[in-house]
């Protein structure tokens, strides 16, 4: 077994501890995300692959995948580490597996791009809390998900 200083497991978990105790006060209602997605600045990071993004993603979202994050990727796309930055990932919609597949609880995107942005020094990222029915969702898609054939009042649904 060979060291390799580009490569540390104990200050991966050093960070990890410090970035959930960050989390906790970080985390959003859908109401909270979608009120403060409308603020001046604010930036929605979708980390999930550039395949899954395209198929479905929150309205105004932009897309790093989480392996392309790195220090160049982050310098060109976010330069200014105090921006907000709200995250989301598979496992806060239900009901559309093939845009958003469930992961383990503890693999879960959003745990490990937290942590990563919060390594790089980014100290203002949210993160949306709740498990939503896409059915039922008030956030905005894109594509737009089908309307509903009622009365149009309904919620957009996912077929």
């Amino acid at each position: 077994t060979g060291v390799n200083p580009a490569i540390d497991m104990q200050r991966y978990l050093i960070v990890a501890s410090e970035a959930a105790t960050a989390r906790e006060a970080h985390r959003l209602s859908e109401q909270q995300f979608i009120e403060m997605s409308r603020m001046p600045g604010v930036v929605i990071l979708d980390a999930r692959s550039r395949q899954k993004y395209d198929e479905l993603h929150v309205k105004g979202a932009i897309n790093l995948s989480f392996p392309d994050i790195a220090i160049d990727s982050l310098e060109r796309i976010l330069p200014d580490k105090r921006v907000p930055i709200l995250i989301y990932c598979n496992n806060n919609f239900l009901n559309a597996p093939s845009a958003f597949p469930a992961k383990l609880a503890s693999a879960s995107l959003n745990l490990s791009t937290y942590i990563a942005l919060y390594d790089y020094g980014y100290r203002n990222v949210y993160e949306l809390g709740p498990l939503i029915d896409i059915n039922t969702s008030r956030l905005e898609f894109e594509p737009p998900l089908p309307q509903s054939s009622s009365s149009g009042s309904e919620p957009a649904r996912m077929h």
